[in-house]
């Protein structure tokens, strides 16, 4: 994510997230999300679900099988993220990869809806366990990164984020969308 701050403006306290130039002219974007027709994604492609796309037909809605789509898919569940949608994906100059947001997490209750449920249910990599456990010690009770998040969200919003960290290491797996929620966000672009 770009760096992202707190502050007052015209109408009170908002977030200000740095701008991102997407990639120069000429430099091709990558494909990340893309509609296929039949029942299997392809070769560097993961399944999301299919998608009705007008009278009656539908198609496989998937998305690239890559490590940074991967890495944020991690990231939307230890935050909740309630809305990432297609548009929400910025290539940037580089190979880089941003997931551009507007605040829709952090959320108490289980609202995780985005368009990254393809590795729902399969190992996470050593990587992102070993991010989760610095993690999870950052945010132990007394630890500088817990009283930094204290001041910005409830104290329900704070465990359910323990709680969500805690998941993830004990289980080991990417989560699967809970019944509880549409799993999708709408409009998914």
């Amino acid at each position: 994510m770009p760096p992202t701050v707190l502050r007052d403006g015209p109408y009170g306290q908002g977030m200000v997230q740095l701008w991102v130039d997407g990639p120069e002219d000429g430099e091709d974007a990558p494909e990340l999300l893309a509609l296929v027709e039949g029942e299997e994604p392809g070769d560097g492609w993961k399944a999301v679900g299919f998608a009705e796309v007008g009278e009656g037909r539908t198609a496989l809605l998937v998305h690239a099988d890559d490590p940074r789509l991967r890495r944020l898919s991690v990231l939307d569940a230890v935050i909740n993220n309630g809305d990432r949608k297609g548009g929400h994906l910025l290539p940037a100059p580089g190979g880089r990869l941003f997931g551009i947001d507007h605040g829709v997490t952090f959320n108490a209750d289980d609202k995780l809806r985005t368009l990254l449920w393809g590795w729902a249910g399969e190992p996470l990599t050593e990587e992102a366990l070993a991010v989760l456990g610095r993690l999870a010690a950052e945010l132990a009770p007394g630890a500088a990164l817990a009283t930094r998040m204290a001041e910005l969200i409830t104290v329900a919003e704070l465990e359910a984020l323990r709680e969500r960290v805690d998941g993830l290491l004990k289980g080991g797996v990417h989560p699967r969308p809970s019944g509880q929620w549409p799993p999708i966000p709408w409009p998914p672009v």
